[in-house]
């Protein structure tokens, strides 16, 4: 006889994938402030812009060195406590860094509050992936894939009016703040999901590593770091390309591009729901391959072509399509790798696109001034062309198609 679940069994995963959004979002706040306080640092503190840069750099790289591990720990031990952990650490980094006196410090500071964020990034996906069946999964990892574009918008709102009504520390309280709600809701009312039991014939209890039985994992986070260039091309590079090559305001270039980032997070959601009607994460990968080679040439042509009309709805379809892989790949990670590996793979994933991320600037600026705008998109429209044949279509070690 069916039986339907009790109403707060239904609502359960969606009440951890909102714990698991806001973690994120809040991690994200704290790791992209330092960015936002670009023009105080630079101005009132005396900074140059290197100087300044590598303030804004501390987050990231204190995320790199401590994904995988975080990950790690999460498969160890779960979710509640790692993302919990995690979050307190970067509170307690946002103090430090209300409290540092000393540029140094607060550089330090920085890092390690990257460090503790990185928590909610690798457990967080693991998370929600363990609470919602296959059928929804798409979805909402999709809906969790938001958490970055809302933590930045999120800071972008707050963190230069705070800093211009009264300087660095009244702009970090910000961050203090929200890490230190996340940390105790996290604490409170995380549950871990189901820990599935130990694959039978593994030896002394340890599961078989995803990574030495199959290559499926290997090629998912190579097509991964393929389709990142296109999309941190698009979101380094877009503002500056409408304002200097098609002769937008500043103004209007902000808000095309603003309206991009909306539209492409709402695009992650549509993709993901598409892929669990579909039954594959690998198979609109595929399409959304294809879709961003063609959609880094139309931006070649519009800047050819030199129509600013046309240059803005560019924008804003490679700036959807290029961010439509992520979640399709997180959760296909997630899934291939099995309840006691994703926490490490989805840092893997992670680590790998933070590293061909901070390339993308420097290589692609690069290149701007050799060729241009155009012919730096044309480009990078190569990349995605190369992960298409990557993209693994089906497991060889259980045959089932991805």
């Amino acid at each position: 006889m069916h039986t339907t679940a009790p109403p707060r069994e239904r609502t359960r995963p969606w009440f951890m994938l909102a714990l698991g959004l806001f973690a994120q979002v809040a991690g994200t706040v704290a790791v992209t402030t330092p960015a936002f306080l670009l023009p105080l640092l630079t101005t009132e503190q005396g900074l140059s812009l290197g100087q300044a840069g590598l303030l804004v750099a501390a987050p990231s790289l204190g995320m790199v060195l401590t994904l995988i591990a975080w990950g790690a720990l999460a498969d160890a031990i779960g979710e509640h406590w790692v993302i919990t952990a995690g979050l307190a650490v970067t509170a307690l980094a946002c103090l430090g860094a209300f409290l540092a006196t000393d540029l140094v410090v607060l550089a330090l500071f920085f890092a390690l509050g990257g460090m503790g964020a990185a928590s909610a990034n690798a457990a967080g996906g693991r998370l929600v992936v363990g609470w919602f069946p296959a059928r929804r999964r798409g979805l909402a990892m999709g809906i969790r894939q938001m958490a970055q574009p809302l933590g930045v918008a999120v800071a972008a709102l707050v963190i230069p009016s705070l800093a211009a009504a009264g300087g660095l520390g009244e702009a970090l309280v910000f961050p203090l703040a929200i890490t230190t709600v996340a940390t105790l809701l996290s604490a409170l009312f995380i549950v871990d999901p189901h820990r599935p039991p130990a694959a039978a014939g593994a030896t002394s209890g340890r599961p078989a590593n995803p990574y030495r039985t199959s290559a499926v994992l290997w090629r998912i986070h190579l097509v991964s770091v393929l389709l990142v260039f296109p999309q941190f091309v698009v979101s380094t590079f877009a503002l500056v390309w409408l304002i200097t090559a098609e002769g937008w305001s500043p103004l209007a270039a902000g808000i095309v591009v603003g309206i991009s980032q909306l539209i492409g997070a709402v695009g992650r959601i549509v993709v993901g729901i598409v892929s669990d009607r579909m039954g594959s994460r690998m198979k609109p990968l595929r399409v959304v391959a294809v879709a961003a080679s063609l959609s880094m040439l139309a931006l070649a042509a519009a800047d050819v072509l030199g129509w600013p009309v046309l240059a803005a709805v560019v924008v804003v379809m490679a700036s959807t399509i290029t961010v439509a892989d992520n979640g399709l790949a997180f959760t296909a990670v997630a899934e291939l790798a099995g309840g006691r590996w994703s926490g490490r793979a989805l840092g893997a994933q992670n680590t790998a696109q933070f590293l061909a991320a901070a390339a993308t600037a420097p290589v692609v600026g690069g290149l701007i001034a050799l060729v241009g705008f155009g012919g730096a998109f044309g480009v990078t429209a190569i990349l995605p062309l190369i992960a298409l044949p990557l993209v693994p279509m089906r497991d060889k070690m259980s045959g089932k198609s991805l």
